[in-house]
């Protein structure tokens, strides 16, 4: 069964989208007549709908060239990352969500790298602040390859491949100290035994795996660990996604820093988005 045949509810899905941050806000909007869909305005919070339903809000408008951007802007507002004059790498740039909000938040430069074609959209692709590097398999990326300034900072927000395939290359071309916003998927971490047939990973203990994987690995190869928070709109079927950041000091600085468990963080992150994005009344199962 695919998931683009599911339904769920219109609050819930408001969510998803990134309309608003909780149920209860969607629920507010509804009754006051502000939401619509293509066959006109929504009346009721429970009314199931398509994932695919294209929602809208009144006065409602995404700050950037898609809603990936608001991903970046909760990532770079709740860690703290200054962008200012930064040096981006943004890969897996498809449509630019990320890069448009990096630049909106300061940034002088990105490398929009994607492995299709002709996905940026226009405005992007006419900024010369930005390197369009399409067709372009960044597991093979190398530091000859950046054909521009040394970027410092790195956002990471790919599918249909682990990042520990991405990791070792970005190491490799990052200039130190730099930050990592890493867009960790459970769809595309986990074995495949562990998601479900339309995609979807809905179990809470599965996501708690996939972060301390994705965490100690990147410990491993020499990256920190800053922060850990989850997406505010759910990937492809109606994924919850997390958001990592991750830190890149100068040889030997790392060695300075204080070990810290990030189990319970883990957990307690994985239950605030299970809260936030699964606990609807009635919500409904893609498995």
């Amino acid at each position: 069964m695919s998931g683009s045949g599911t339904k769920e509810r219109v609050d819930v899905l408001l969510v998803e989208q990134g309309f608003f941050e909780s149920r209860e806000k969607a629920k507010t909007a509804i009754m006051a007549g502000l939401v619509y869909d293509e066959h006109g305005r929504v009346e009721k919070a429970g009314t199931k709908l398509p994932r695919t339903a294209v929602l809208k809000v009144k006065g409602a408008v995404h700050p950037y060239v898609s809603r990936g951007g608001l991903k970046l802007e909760k990532a770079i507002k709740q860690f703290e990352i200054p962008l200012h004059d930064r040096i981006m790498l943004d890969i897996g740039s498809s449509t630019g969500g990320f890069t448009d909000c990096a630049l909106q938040h300061g940034a002088s430069y990105v490398y929009a790298i994607d492995v299709g074609y002709n996905q940026l959209d226009w405005s992007l692709r006419n900024d010369e602040r930005v390197n369009v590097k399409e067709r372009t398999n960044f597991r093979y990326m190398t530091p000859e390859d950046l054909d521009g300034p040394e970027p410092d900072f790195a956002s990471i927000d790919v599918s249909f491949i682990s990042l520990r395939i991405i990791l070792p290359p970005l190491k490799q071309l990052l200039k130190r100290p730099a930050d990592v916003v890493a867009l960790i998927k459970p769809q595309f971490e986990a074995g495949r035994e562990k998601v479900g047939k339309s995609g979807v990973v809905r179990d809470a203990k599965v996501h708690e795996e996939v972060l301390m994987h994705v965490l100690s690995f990147a410990e491993e190869l020499g990256f920190q660990i800053k922060g850990l928070t989850f997406s505010p709109i759910t990937g492809g079927e109606g994924n919850i996604e997390f958001l990592a950041h991750l830190g890149l000091e100068p040889e030997g600085a790392s060695a300075l820093q204080e070990p810290y468990s990030w189990t319970e963080t883990a957990k307690e992150i994985v239950a605030r988005a299970s809260k936030t994005f699964r606990s609807a009344p009635g919500h409904s199962s893609a498995n």
